[in-house]
């Protein structure tokens, strides 16, 4: 699968729902699951992960 990537920014971009957020966590969450080879266990550390780089992009 290609990797996906990102950009947010707060200058004239509208606000972001809740299931943008969610969407765009899964997304983060699955290619660090991909980075680290696709071994399983690791779900929950994942998303963690992913909230916080996405929220941090956001929060800009």
């Amino acid at each position: 699968m290609a990797k996906t990537t990102f950009k947010i920014g707060k200058s004239s971009n509208p606000p972001m729902s809740k299931e943008d957020i969610n969407s765009l966590i899964a997304k983060k969450s699955y290619e660090l699951y991909e980075k680290r080879g696709r071994k399983s266990g690791y779900a929950l550390q994942d998303w963690i992960e992913a909230e916080k780089i996405v929220k941090g992009k956001i929060s800009r």
